[in-house]
């Protein structure tokens, strides 16, 4: 009898260490839908890569690249009322304000002011609506197919909104294509100067920026309907790596989920640490088993929400 117990056990472990580390190790990543991309555009590692959810602020990333498309970031711009009535956080911007198109880049996608992005799509267009149109269009010309957008800033109202982490980690590597971009994704700091002479110090809400030296830079999103997101651009020593998080329920776990994305894009085996032991730092983890770097299931309808 003892015989057979032992048996048991031993075919027990056997059938448990053969189940992926993708299927529990996704879940130790607190966010709906994330993702891993390297330099060459492969998908290291992914949670519901392909799920629709909605984006938030980071649209913002595609409404600076055609806005720059467009636009001299020394020109001046004119806020309109339309503008600065659209809800935003501080600094608000007032209605006849001038500022460069430059600041209203820093605004955008430093500090998520919605006034900013939609004055900028006013300027490049002459209208939201028809700025809209030319940043479904950038989508498609940068392979972002499952992205649809509504509006300049992210914010939910009329419309159908939504990307996937996969497409938000492709927008994030063609971003960075643009010089100004990434200097402006690197900075922590800027303090912008209107025509009247007000001072607006703008402060980066990336806190990776502010802790990690390895950190090229990052957008930012947060709505009701979309949770928290983040997509970042991380130095490696096999090249950068971009990551996406969509849907996490906390600042705290965004952070912590691009952290550990992070790890994961530098050493895929770390995902299966992550399976194996609970809450220890990877730092003090030992591994036991590669993963299965990609897990393709799709988030069903129940898991989502109205997109934005």
């Amino acid at each position: 009898m003892k015989h057979l117990w032992f048996v048991l056990i031993i075919v027990m472990t056997l059938c448990v260490s053969v189940i992926p580390a993708s299927a529990v190790s996704q879940k130790r990543i607190p966010a709906k839908a994330a993702v891993v991309m390297d330099d060459s555009g492969a998908v290291l590692f992914a949670k519901f890569p392909n799920a629709k959810l909605a984006p938030a602020s980071t649209v913002k990333l595609v409404t600076a690249m055609v806005a720059i498309d467009s636009l001299d970031p020394a020109a001046m711009v004119k806020i309109s009322k339309r503008a600065a009535g659209v809800r935003s956080i501080k600094p608000r911007l007032r209605t006849d304000e001038e500022m460069t198109v430059s600041d209203l880049l820093h605004l955008s996608l430093m500090k998520s002011i919605n006034s900013a992005a939609v004055s900028l799509a006013e300027a490049t267009a002459g209208s939201e609506d028809q700025f809209v149109a030319r940043m479904n269009q950038k989508a498609i010309e940068i392979g972002s197919t499952n992205t649809l957008f509504a509006n300049a800033s992210g914010l939910p109202g009329k419309g159908t909104q939504y990307t996937t982490a996969s497409d938000l980690a492709i927008i994030m590597k063609a971003a960075l294509c643009y010089p100004l971009i990434r200097e402006i994704l690197g900075k922590k700091e800027y303090l912008i100067r209107t025509a009247d002479g007000r001072e607006i110090l703008v402060e980066y809400s990336n806190n990776l920026l502010w802790q990690q030296d390895n950190v090229i830079g990052g957008k930012t999103g947060y709505t009701g309907n979309a949770r928290h997101c983040f997509v970042c651009a991380i130095n490696t020593d096999k090249g950068p790596i971009f990551t996406a998080a969509l849907g996490a329920r906390s600042r705290s776990s965004l952070w912590k989920s691009t952290l550990m994305l992070a790890e994961i894009g530098k050493d895929m085996e770390l995902a299966f640490q992550y399976e194996r032991t609970l809450g220890v730092p990877m730092v003090d983890m030992k591994i036991e088993k590669p993963i299965v770097p990609v897990y393709q299931s799709e988030l069903t309808s129940l898991d989502l929400k109205t997109p934005e």
